[in-house]
């Protein structure tokens, strides 16, 4: 069954672009991909149509021979542009193979080995960065019946906190962990902001909360600053979300420097590529939990994929605290109920998309180029308020 034609589309937010690919077969079935890229949304769009030949004409069904001509046969060395590309035609040819064969994915990928997926919460923490507004803002994620939420309370730190940056973000964490008890386990992002040696520092005071993982200590591509950190704590260390290819999650695993790796199926090649990301994560006693910043099509793809892993942990879901609207952009929306997702139905994603409200709300553009607002995380001590401009 082949692939004849193609479109994307693009939801704009105050703080992320999601994008779709929509792919048509020649009997009509359709098939959906989606991501968030940071500042390359026009890129993106305009390399679909560069790699227009790798779409076309091509059988839905051969998905290694769609990764072998985006990577091998252009003969570059693929990275975040590309793999982002690869996993949003992949993904769509996985939501039409299932539609064909009438099953959902995670079917198609060796079936389920739990019957429900623990999800916790992140973009819960809007407002301005006091303890007090924390506080009051973990309370409500606890009383959604989450069981873990995310944040980062470092501002803007980059490499080292000053001792007054330190003691707020000290602060924020204590009013946190007085706010939820015990009924949710804290994760610590740290958006790979810091030296190792300010790394392993907040590991140590904060090791008595018993959090469920430090994110990201250091800056992602300096992986023996990262073994560093984890030789000098006992919390969990997770990343992985900003490594686009299995040879990088392989030096990861290697240096035996993670506890749970966090790919972001939407931006390293697909949920074939990332199963077996995650089935060589397994052979180094590294457990899962993949990154999920996007909609309702990279929350149920990454939702199928955990639903196959026999070491899964926990899904991320961002859409009930932050930009709710974004799920409009498709039914049904699988709904985090007493902080867990249940399996989904229907074949493929099992979803249908509302190209018309996509459409309805579109992306900044300026000059006739999509516009990325982003976070600016590093220079801009209030970024996680995302939508205030």
């Amino acid at each position: 069954m082949k692939i004849v034609d193609f479109q994307s589309l693009v939801l704009g937010t105050p703080w992320r672009n999601i994008s779709y690919l929509v792919i048509e077969l020649e009997d009509g079935t359709t098939g959906i991909g989606e991501s968030r890229i940071l500042g390359k949304t026009q890129t993106l769009h305009t390399y679909f149509q560069d790699i227009k030949r790798h779409i076309i004409g091509h059988d839905v069904h051969d998905i290694e021979a769609l990764y072998e001509r985006i990577t091998l046969l252009d003969f570059g060395v693929a990275h975040e542009l590309e793999m982002t590309a690869l996993a949003m035609i992949e993904m769509a040819h996985w939501d039409c193979i299932g539609k064909l064969a009438k099953q959902p994915v995670y079917k198609l990928l060796g079936g389920k080995v739990r019957d429900k997926v623990p999800a916790y919460a992140n973009g819960w923490y809007k407002g301005p960065r006091t303890p007090e507004l924390f506080h009051e803002a973990a309370k409500k994620v606890v009383k959604a019946g989450y069981t873990g939420l995310k944040f980062d309370p470092f501002g803007a730190g980059n490499l080292e906190l000053s001792r007054q940056e330190y003691k707020l973000s000290f602060d924020i964490i204590e009013a946190v962990a007085d706010a939820i008890g015990d009924n949710a386990q804290m994760h610590i992002e740290m958006h790979g902001r810091f030296a190792p040696h300010q790394a392993v520092e907040i590991a140590r005071d904060i090791e008595h909360y018993k959090p469920a993982w430090i994110e990201e200590p250091c800056r992602p591509e300096d992986l023996p600053a990262l073994k560093q950190v984890a030789q000098h704590t006992t919390i969990p260390i997770a990343t992985g979300e900003r490594l686009y290819s299995a040879n990088q999650f392989r030096e990861l695993f290697e240096l035996r420097c993670v506890n749970v790796v966090q790919l972001d199926l939407t931006q390293c090649g697909g949920i074939l590529e990332s199963k077996k990301i995650c089935s060589t994560a397994e052979t180094y006693s590294v457990m899962a939990a993949p990154h999920n910043v996007g909609g309702i099509v990279s929350t149920l793809a990454s939702l199928h994929l955990i639903l196959t892993l026999r070491n899964g942990k926990i899904l991320e879901h961002f859409n009930d605290f932050t930009d709710q609207f974004v799920k409009k952009a498709g039914h049904p929306y699988p709904e985090v109920v007493d902080g867990h997702f249940s399996v989904p139905e229907g074949p493929g994603w099992g979803i249908e998309l509302d190209m018309d409200f996509i459409r309805a709300h579109p992306p900044a553009i300026e000059n006739g180029i999509i516009l990325d607002p982003g976070l600016n995380m590093f220079k801009k001590a209030n970024w996680a308020q995302r939508d205030d401009k």
